[in-house]
């Protein structure tokens, strides 16, 4: 198929696009004009680029020309001093103007990007697709929003779409769970470690997303897309200080304080438009729960993980080693 993925130039959209273009696709991938190396990159890769924003509904009309699945990666995440007019023009807005100009060129199908934080705390897990949605800031919410835009325009059958919720994208090439790697090898511990967490492994996700894109039975529906198992903070980060070589953390200290020196730190430094040190929502990565059922993913678009959490920790800490992160 001809397929258009927006965000490719990220972690999650990059391997998207590369996936699709192995598993035989024609891949056209929305890029802004600064993206530079990574749009080259893709170039290199075999995948057809186009110069657009999801701020300029022009550039997307043109973007889905001829394009009969589109793969919604783009978002705007949390970026210090950003307001919330800034998240909503485009993980909202955005995302009507992408629907808007997919329905326009005769696009069949567009997989929607949403995320598994919409859920909030999970108080009773696994949650499933089903489970109360409280998302539990600006970025959830909008991209909350987001999903309720696509939906709403499949339920007006103009246009088939599947909204996809990933949870907890780790592996080669990203960067946010380095701080979970170090917190492994060092001394201490934020808080008890008995909230859960879910990972799954990047090319699992993507398989899931190709999946989404073009099971004829999943238009309309909402799939979470998990990795094979949770567990608590403190087993994960047992097993990834196993990986590592090292011993977990011994001393654990309060949850408070540092949640309170998180907020102290925005404070200061979001109106300076300063990247925080360290954010109350990092914080309460530790105390939140998030742990999925993703049967209905497995069941009716036969979605499997294929990479165990054992050794998808492993494939991540190889990259960071080889990158001198760890």
């Amino acid at each position: 198929m001809k397929v258009l993925v927006t965000g490719a130039t990220g972690f999650t959209g990059g391997w998207l696009a590369r996936h699709l273009v192995r598993s035989g696709d024609a891949v056209r991938a929305l890029v802004r004009p600064t993206s530079g190396a990574a749009a080259d990159a893709l170039r290199v890769a075999g995948i057809e680029t186009v110069t657009g924003d999801l701020c300029a509904a022009a550039s997307l009309a043109k973007a889905c020309v001829g394009v009969e699945v589109v793969y919604h990666i783009a978002a705007s995440y949390r970026t210090a001093g950003q307001s919330a007019s800034d998240y909503r023009e485009v993980n909202t807005e955005g995302t009507r103007r992408l629907v808007e100009a997919s329905e326009a060129a005769g696009v069949r199908r567009v997989v929607h990007c949403s995320t598994g934080g919409v859920h909030g705390h999970i108080e009773d897990p696994p949650a499933t697709e089903d489970a109360p949605l409280a998302p539990g800031d600006v970025y959830q919410d909008t991209k909350l929003e987001g999903e309720q835009v696509a939906r709403a325009a499949g339920e007006s059958g103009r246009i088939e779409v599947v909204v996809a919720r990933p949870i907890g994208i780790y592996g080669p090439g990203d960067t946010r769970f380095l701080k979970l790697f170090r917190l492994a090898s060092g001394r201490v511990m934020i808080g008890a470690g008995k909230a859960f967490y879910h990972l799954t492994f990047i090319e699992d996700l993507v398989e899931g997303f190709r999946l989404c894109g073009t099971v004829p039975e999943a238009a309309g529906r909402t799939y979470l897309l998990a990795g094979p198992r949770y567990t608590t903070l403190r087993e994960l980060v047992a097993l990834i200080a196993a990986e590592l070589g090292t011993r977990p953390p011994r001393l654990r200290i309060p949850v408070w304080p540092i949640w309170l020196a998180g907020a102290l730190c925005e404070l200061v430094c979001v109106p300076l438009r300063v990247e925080p040190p360290l954010y109350r929502r990092r914080v309460e990565f530790f105390t939140k729960s998030r742990a999925f059922d993703a049967s209905r993913a497995r069941r009716e678009l036969g979605f499997a993980p294929q990479v165990d959490l054992e050794e998808g920790l492993h494939r991540t800490a190889v990259w960071y080693r080889e990158q001198g992160l760890l």
